[in-house]
Parts: C-alpha cells; sequence; structure tokens
C-alpha cells in the first residue's frame, strides 16, 4: 500500500524537523520526507493542512490483555483507534500465563504490543489482592526462561512496590526483578504509590534504563514529600538514566504533584497512559489526553511529542519507531490542536487522606487548549478513530 500525508506540521524531535513537509509511506516504511511529493497513481493521499503529523505514538504503559486480566482492555480499540501504534503491557501476565497473553492478543493485533513480565508468575488476573504478598509466586527461574525464549516481545520486569500490592516484600521483588532483567537483558519499570519501604531507597536500587512510573502521584511517599527527598532522588536518578515516566492512570497522577515538581525542576522523561479498563472511560481515555494534560501544565508541543514517541522508543531499545527517518516503520499518527475550553481530571475519586505524607487528588482543571486524535497510519495502512474523541 501507498500512502501520502500531505501539507501537515511535522514534528520529529529525533531529527529536529518542525514545519509544513510531505510524508511518503512505501511498502510498510517511511519513504520519503520533503516540502513538496507529487502523488503517484493508486496511491492513497491524505490532506493535513493544518494538522499536526508525529511519528507513531508510542505509550510506555498499558494493560492490554484483554480477557486474561482484570486491567485488560483490547489495544486496537482503545489504542491504535486514538494514535498510538506501539504499546508496552506493564506486567498484565507474568510467566505462567504470558503465552497466553501472546497467542490471544500480542499475534493478533495490528498495534505493536511488547511486554514487562510481571515478577509475579500469575501476572494481574486479579486486582488489588496483593500478587507479591506471598514470595512464593515469584520464581526467578521460570520468569528468566520465559523471558529469554520471547525475547522479540519481552523487554524487561515489572514489579508493583505499594503496600497493597507487595506490603513488606518490596526490596525483596525489586531484588528478584533486577536480577531476572539482568538475565533476561532487559530494564525494570517498578509501580510506586504507599510503598513499606521508604521510595528513595527503592528509587537508589535502580540501574540506568530501569523505570519508574507513577512519578506523579498525589499518594504517601511521593513528589509532594515537604522535604523535597523524593524529588531529589528522582532527579539524581535521572540524571544516571532512570526513566521518570508518568504512568497517569485512574490514581496515579495528580496535578498538584506534577505543579510540584515542575517547580523544582522534575520532569518526566516519558509520558504514559497506564490504560486499562478502569480508566479508559475517564480519567485517562487516552495517551493523547495524557499528553494534553502535560501541555496544560506548561511542557511545550515538541517537549510534549518527544515524550511520547523518540523517548519511549529510546527507552524501549527501538530504532525503527519514535521517528519519521526514511525506512523506519510506516507509523505515524495526525493530530489536531484545538482551542477552547476542555475540562480535565487526575482522578475519579474526590481528595484522599491515607497518611502524614498524602496530598489531594481528584482535581478537575480547566485547559484552554488540547491535543485531539485525526488519523492512524500503521505499517503503512491508515485507520481513521473509531471511538469518539
Amino acid at each position: 500500500m501507498s500512502v501520502l500525508v500531505k501539507g501537515g506540521t511535522v514534528i520529529d524531535p529525533t531529527q529536529g524537523l518542525n514545519g509544513v513537509f510531505d510524508v511518503s509511506l512505501e511498502d510498510k516504511k517511511i519513504a520519503e520526507v520533503s516540502p513538496e511529493i507529487k502523488s503517484k497513481n493508486g496511491q492513497e493521499v491524505f490532506d493535513a493542512s493544518g494538522l499536526i503529523v508525529v511519528p507513531g505514538l508510542i505509550d510506555l504503559h498499558v494493560h492490554a490483555f484483554w480477557g486474561g486480566s482484570v486491567y485488560g482492555i483490547d489495544p486496537d480499540i482503545t489504542s491504535l483507534s486514538k494514535g498510538v501504534t506501539t504499546a508496552l503491557d506493564a506486567g498484565s501476565s507474568g510467566a505462567w500465563n504470558f503465552s497466553a497473553f501472546r497467542n490471544h492478543v500480542i499475534n493478533k493485533s495490528r498495534t505493536s504490543i511488547y511486554a514487562l513480565l510481571n515478577i509475579s508468575t500469575t501476572g494481574m488476573v486479579f486486582s488489588n489482592d496483593g500478587e507479591l504478598h506471598d514470595l512464593r509466586w515469584l520464581d526467578l527461574n521460570n520468569t528468566v526462561e520465559k523471558g529469554l525464549s520471547n525475547k522479540d516481545r519481552i523487554l524487561g520486569v515489572k514489579a508493583r512496590l505499594g503496600r497493597v500490592q507487595s506490603n513488606k516484600n518490596d526490596k525483596q521483588a525489586l531484588k528478584i526483578s533486577i536480577e531476572a532483567a539482568e538475565n533476561i537483558g532487559g530494564f525494570v519499570m517498578i509501580h510506586i504509590g504507599n510503598s513499606n519501604t521508604p521510595i528513595t531507597e527503592l528509587i537508589d536500587m535502580l540501574r540506568p534504563g530501569d523505570v519508574v512510573t507513577h512519578c506523579f502521584h498525589g499518594f504517601g511517599d511521593g513528589v509532594l514529600d515537604s522535604t523535597l527527598d523524593v524529588i531529589k532522588s528522582m532527579k539524581e536518578a535521572q540524571s544516571r538514566g532512570v526513566v521518570i515516566d508518568v504512568g497517569h492512570g485512574a490514581g496515579g497522577f495528580s496535578f498538584s504533584a506534577a505543579e510540584h515538581a515542575f517547580s523544582e525542576g522534575l520532569f518526566p522523561t516519558t509520558i504514559s497512559s497506564d490504560l486499562h479498563i478502569n480508566n479508559v472511560t475517564g480519567p485517562v481515555f487516552d495517551l493523547v489526553t495524557t499528553m494534553s494534560k502535560f501541555m496544560h501544565l506548561g511542557m511545550s508541543l515538541n517537549d510534549v511529542i518527544a515524550r511520547s514517541t523518540q523517548f519511549p522508543a529510546q527507552t524501549m531499545g527501538l530504532k525503527d519507531v519514535g521517528n519519521l527517518k526514511v525506512g523506519s516503520n510506516g507509523d505515524l499518527t495526525v493530530l489536531r490542536l484545538e482551542e477552547g475550553k476542555f475540562i480535565f481530571r487526575d482522578r475519579l475519586s474526590t481528595a484522599t487522606s491515607i497518611g502524614p505524607n498524602t496530598w489531594a487528588a481528584g482535581v478537575s482543571v480547566t485547559a484552554n487548549s488540547r491535543l485531539s486524535h485525526v488519523l492512524t497510519v500503521k505499517d503503512g495502512v491508515i485507520y481513521k478513530p473509531w471511538l469518539p474523541n
């Protein structure tokens, strides 16, 4: 299939592109990016005048194991239809059920799905019932074996390190996760929020390339700590190559926390949605809405695009996505920048108090602009929105 996207404002941070260009796609690849490309017979042409053309969006945190995890949702319906061409499933499956995830979802999806194995062999088949409360659920050898036999899709290990998920086992679970990831040759992503071990100790254990998600949550032991120890720890970790990820989720993001972190010079490396069954109808909706929230917080359009394309691709070790270079995958997303009054919410519940270091979440803000999804091109094939913005 041959596709030509004409006249859009092309933004590709990897090449420093920010201007009006045409983009041609041939045989599932980016064929040319030039100020003027003539259409050919039989070529599908899309007029992107007045719109923004970016590399296919990459969501570093989703839950796509639909039918196998209580959090799972169909990625083609909820991600591809909203501009995401590549997504990383963050621990929905473990060593015992990854094969089902691969056969049922990954191999059948048009969205490119990669995975982090949950260090719990069961993955997230249930909700907040504590998959790491019992260390017998952690099987280092089985996890490594499954990772090595699926290296084309498994990029590392995920561990949820909160009192609900791991209780007093958080530090031990992280040690095992790091060992597993080292043997697989991948990275670790940790979910933070109300952990038993101080979050600064857990962050200090991470290696360059590892990921901290839910970095701007509004609960205890987070960036709103009045001592600023958490922010200092995250900034130091980021400086040595640890990825500071958003992971919005149903309760993993707070406007108050993000504003405070920004004021202290801590910004996300990557913007991700943590899209799952409990937030796809709000407050997350999709990655594009999450990107819009960070523009409202003061980040530039170029920075938001980089954190949703270039940097997730780097984190995942993928060279042929996250950019519009000739020869790269034929993935791109067309967006519209809308002006008006738009209400964004950080979480569904009202302000909550859990302890002395717990701050408000459940905030609504009114923004003057937002990004909306117009069109997705995946492997050179055009997909228009299937769900309303």
